[in-house]
């Protein structure tokens, strides 16, 4: 085996390394450099891989135990991206100077895309249908779910973490043309539906329709309160243990 061969294979199992430890980016949370901690250690091994000057690799650490922050689920593509940056910046082909700047804008654009549509979607939709399916009885078909919904996230990051190792910040031009955004709003209208669903599946029979819309509307004006911040969520949390304690003594 020649030394080239040698270097490549050191790099990539270098690489997989990085791609295990992005599971780990959220487990030194700080409130100081947010997720920096396990973003800077799931880049060491490929660091390490790439710089065998010691001087060169402080450095090169350096550049990511800043301030990092984004969604959990873009950690493999933002890691290899960066990879890809670093071997560009050994190649002197990529200014250093110009990397923070990238690193954030693209960490903080990722992050929005990510709480929208994984946050604010995807993962609301598993958590009603799953729901809805438990609901029903469908026991088998709930747990399924989750295990599909799992196997097609790991498939997801190591598609992410390939592309973003091959084609570097090129790789985002490609996520622009997936659409996500809307996706994600398409999405949404489909988490409505299921949690109408999920309404008619808590259909008391012994309760009239205006008992129940009566209901669902305080519920609904009192969420809208506590996310304009004219109410705490503690003091209507007291209420309803009041008023449930009240119901229940009176029935």
């Amino acid at each position: 085996m020649n030394e080239k061969v040698k270097v490549k294979k050191s790099l990539a199992l270098a690489f997989v390394r990085c791609f295990l430890r992005s599971y780990f980016v959220g487990a030194g949370f700080n409130t100081r450099g947010l997720q920096n901690i396990g973003f800077s250690y799931a880049m060491q091994p490929g660091l390490e891989a790439l710089y065998s000057d010691p001087l060169e690799l402080s450095r090169a650490r350096k550049r990511y135990v800043k301030h990092y922050n984004s969604h959990p689920f873009w950690a493999p593509l933002l890691i290899a991206i960066f990879l890809a940056v670093e071997i560009q910046i050994k190649d002197g082909k990529f200014p250093v100077a110009f990397l923070n700047k990238v690193k954030n804008t693209t960490s903080y654009t990722l992050s929005a895309i990510g709480d929208s549509v994984f946050a604010g979607s995807a993962l609301i939709f598993w958590a009603l249908a799953t729901i809805s399916l438990l609901l029903a009885g469908n026991t088998t078909a709930a747990m399924l779910l989750g295990l599909i919904s799992f196997a097609a996230l790991q498939i997801f990051k190591v598609y992410i973490f390939w592309g973003g190792l091959h084609k570097g910040l090129g790789f985002l031009n490609e996520l622009k043309k997936w659409d996500l955004i809307n996706l994600g709003e398409r999405l949404k209208f489909v988490n409505a539906l299921v949690l109408l669903l999920i309404w008619i599946q808590l259909w008391p029979s012994d309760m009239g329709i205006f008992q129940w819309y009566g209901g669902t509307a305080i519920l609904g004006s009192l969420g809208w309160l506590i996310a304009t911040g004219k109410i705490s969520r503690e003091v209507v949390a007291v209420l309803f243990f009041v008023v449930s304690v009240f119901l229940i003594n009176l029935l």
